[in-house]
């Protein structure tokens, strides 16, 4: 299900006639340009119908780390992308109880007709031996790990699906954008103006006075 910043947020549609989607998860604390260039690129490199960015309900090997909650979030995310085509924000682990885990995602995205990619960068693609339902994830989604200069991953064993993208290094982080916010530091050009916006207006990642 997709989230549409034009809509309420109890108003979604459901996939209809799209083939090739993509499914780009993390936490997305906050949103990023980095995250956009990802989702750009392997979308234009693999002829992806949409790219899902697909912010994480419960990121369990996350928590105690992650600052904003998943409404807000997605919001952030769903701003980001209102303009870019082809890039969509999904809800999916926010709505359904519980830790966010891959498998769990992919089966409830996928059905009769559908293509899954899952989208890593390479740090997630060798952290994948940690994963909950690893085995099952293998039959679920081609992987498609996405590479900068000096990047590498290899399947977590033999049977998978595999992609690689090559990206531009854009060294942004999520911790970098929260770093700055907190000390008073700008962020434009590291954040999508829109959901820079939001996150001026909730007062987020800023340093209690």
């Amino acid at each position: 299900m997709e989230f549409h910043r034009s809509r309420s947020p109890d108003c979604f549609r459901t996939i209809s006639r799209v083939t090739r989607l993509g499914i780009y998860g993390g936490t997305f604390d906050p949103v990023h340009n980095a995250h956009l260039l990802v989702a750009g690129d392997v979308r234009a490199a693999l002829a992806l119908d949409v790219v899902y960015l697909v912010p994480a309900g419960d990121p369990w090997q996350k928590r105690g780390q992650v600052v904003a909650p998943p409404e807000t979030r997605a919001r952030l995310a769903a701003a980001a992308v209102a303009d870019i085509d082809g890039v969509e924000v999904s809800r999916v682990e926010i709505e359904r109880e519980g830790a966010s885990v891959t498998a769990d995602t992919l089966e409830a995205l996928g059905g009769v007709g559908r293509d899954l990619f899952l989208i890593l960068g390479a740090d997630a693609a060798r952290n994948m031996p940690t994963w909950r339902r690893l085995e099952e994830t293998r039959h679920l989604a081609t992987v498609v790990v996405v590479e900068r200069e000096g990047e590498h991953a290899d399947p977590p064993g033999p049977g998978w699906r595999w992609e690689r993208v090559r990206i531009p290094r854009l060294d942004i982080s999520s911790s970098m954008v929260r770093e700055r916010l907190g000390a008073g530091q700008p962020v434009d050009g590291l954040v999508p103006p829109a959901a820079l916006a939001d996150i001026r207006e909730l007062g987020l990642y800023t340093a209690p006075r």
